[in-house]
Parts: structure tokens; C-alpha cells; sequence
């Protein structure tokens, strides 16, 4: 999935950087990551940690991370996917306010996907209800829907707005692909809570810290992933179809450094890692004096492409450069 701040790209020197720290062996840590957001960064150390604690506030991440983190064993899945491939779309919520020829002209997705993907919801909520899923397979086939959904949505990457016009990867059919999740013999926790009262209930070894950057309230970015998971009943506002949505103090210039002061104040860990660039509405001097208050700190730095959504074209994109800020703290 394409996503605002994913560390897809990154996650080698993250790895290689709490390794560094904390030790090679990580076979019996406990990894905490409570902004979560597509689980990238917890994908990468669940085959290493003894256990992964993932963690964030938004529906679709939940979703995301319930499978891809939570679900560790063999599931029989893949007849449900077929099944959902072979169904026939039908005119439902995401058709009506989100889709080509709706009653709304709002253009997130082609006539056919956007009755595919409410054909699908429909079909999973139903077996769901029937007691024909397990919880894990149930999640499985949300985060399959999300992710495929998300592969023909039009959009320029995130849904604060759409396309004039279906762009081409916009009018390729709808195709749900299994979300298939790494095996563990462990089995791993994932909340979908405020990060700075979830640190209050867990402990651990290994704590990294994702939290927004800027002022982007993710819940406005990817507000129709949420829709389409919950698919719940809601007037939809404004010409994006917006939702009410959580609104996170570390978007807000002046609230972000009293939330990141508490959260590391009542982390019960001993390693903390926080990524963050130099873009960020927190100075590295005012991370660092944080921080510094609580421990043993460094700081290791990663200049990367940083890729922008080319909003004219189908998730080609513009990149620069920036830098990513790991901060590291061994805490007392």
C-alpha cells in the first residue's frame, strides 16, 4: 500500500540500527510499535522478537496490522478469496458515495470496482455474522479488500481528494489478492487505542515510536480505507465524502511536545528508537532534550528518497531528499 511516511524503505536501517543497540539475538524481546500504520516496521522484526505489541488508533491499521501481525498460524482462507473474486458487483454504500456513476459523482473508483468492493464487504460481513470465519481469517479478508481496494483506487495516493478523470491503474478490474502474513511460532497482541494511554498498560524491551511528522491528520488521508472497513452507516460530508475522524495532538505544533514528553515518561521499556525527520513539527534539539532526560541517548541519521504523489498521474511520483532521524535512548 502506498502510504504517507510508510518506512518500507527504511526498515533496514532500522533494523540494523536496533541490532546495533540492543543486540543481534532479538529472540527474546519484546518489540513494541504503537503507531503502527501499515505494520511495516512490525513485519520486519516479527520472525527476530519473541513477541511484537502493534498499536494504532486508525480502523484500516487495525485491520492491517490484525493480520499481518496478529495472525501467525495456518489459516484456510484461499476458497473465500475465490469466491469473493467470482461475485457480482451490486450498488451499495461505496458505489453510491464514492464511485463512478453514484448518486454522489464522487470518482475514488470505477463503476464496476466500486460495486465489487461493496459486493465484497457485504459478502465478508455475512459469513462473519454466520460464524462461518474465524476472527483471524475475518481480518485476513478485510486487509485483503483494503489493500486490493486500494490498488485501483483514483487517487494520487491519498483519499483527501480524487481524480478528475479514472486514471489507468483506476480502470483495471478489481482483483482481491490474499494478504498473506509471515508464520511465527508466538503468538503477538494488536490494539487499536490512543498510543499515549496504551503505554501505560504494556511493557517491554524494544519500544519504536512512528508518530506523525506534520500537521496530515492521517484519519482525513485515508478516511475512505477506514469507510470501507467499518462500513458503517454515516452521512458522508463535503465534496470528499469526509468522516469524523480522531484527530492526533502529534499533528498539532502546540501539543506534540507535551504528548511525546508523557509517552516517554511512562514507557515501561528499556530501548526506545523514534523516527522522525527534519521536517518534523518537533526540533531534533527538542527530541533530544526529551529524551536525554531519561537516559543513555544517540542519534543515527539516514538520508532518503522521500517520495511525493504526483497528483496528474497514476502513482508515478516526484522525489527529493530528506533525512530520517533515529533517536535512540537506553533508558534508566
Amino acid at each position: 500500500m502506498n502510504y504517507i511516511g510508510s518506512k518500507n524503505s527504511l526498515s533496514s536501517f532500522i533494523r540494523s540500527t536496533v541490532q546495533g543497540a540492543v543486540g543481534k539475538d532479538l529472540s527474546d524481546k519484546t518489540f513494541a510499535d504503537i503507531f503502527a500504520g501499515t505494520g511495516a516496521v512490525g513485519k520486519t522484526f516479527k520472525p527476530l522478537v519473541k513477541q511484537v505489541i502493534a498499536n494504532d488508533v486508525e480502523y484500516y491499521s487495525y485491520i492491517l496490522n490484525r493480520n499481518y501481525i496478529g495472525n501467525h498460524s495456518t489459516l484456510a482462507f484461499q476458497d473465500y478469496v475465490t469466491q469473493l473474486n467470482d461475485m457480482d458487483g451490486v450498488e451499495g454504500f461505496i458505489f453510491q458515495q464514492y464511485a463512478e456513476g453514484g448518486s454522489e459523482g464522487r470518482l475514488y473508483f470505477s463503476k464496476e470496482n466500486g460495486k465489487k468492493i461493496d459486493a465484497c464487504r457485504i459478502q465478508i460481513e455475512a459469513w462473519n455474522t454466520d460464524g462461518k470465519l474465524s476472527q483471524d481469517v475475518y481480518f485476513l479478508l478485510l486487509a485483503s479488500l483494503l489493500e486490493s481496494a486500494d490498488k485501483v483506487a483514483n487517487t494520487a495516493s491519498v483519499y483527501g481528494a480524487y481524480l478528475k478523470q479514472l486514471k489507468k491503474t483506476a480502470q483495471k478490474k478489481l482483483v482481491i489478492q490474499a494478504a498473506i502474513f509471515q508464520k511465527t511460532e508466538n503468538g503477538h497482541h494488536v490494539f487499536q487505542e490512543d498510543s499515549n494511554q496504551l503505554i501505560k498498560k504494556i511493557s517491554g524491551d524494544i519500544l519504536y515510536l512512528d508518530p506523525p511528522y506534520n500537521a496530515r491528520q492521517y484519519g482525513a488521508n485515508y478516511h475512505l480505507l477506514t469507510t470501507i472497513a467499518k462500513y458503517d452507516t454515516f452521512v458522508p460530508k463535503g465534496k470528499t465524502g469526509l468522516r469524523a475522524y480522531y484527530k492526533s495532538a502529534y499533528c498539532r505544533k502546540n501539543e506534540v511536545l507535551d504528548s511525546f514528553t508523557q509517552l516517554i515518561e511512562d514507557a515501561q521499556f528499556k530501548y526506545l528508537f523514534l523516527s522522525y525527520n527534519n521536517e518534523g513539527l518537533m526540533s531534533q534539539n527538542e527530541v533530544k532534550k526529551v529524551m536525554s532526560a531519561h537516559g543513555n541517548y544517540q542519534l543515527e541519521t539516514k538520508k532518503y528518497r522521500r517520495f511525493k504523489a504526483d497528483k496528474t498521474e497514476n502513482r508515478n511520483h516526484k522525489a527529493d531528499s530528506t533525512f530520517e532521524y533515529l533517536h535512540i535512548l537506553e533508558k534508566k
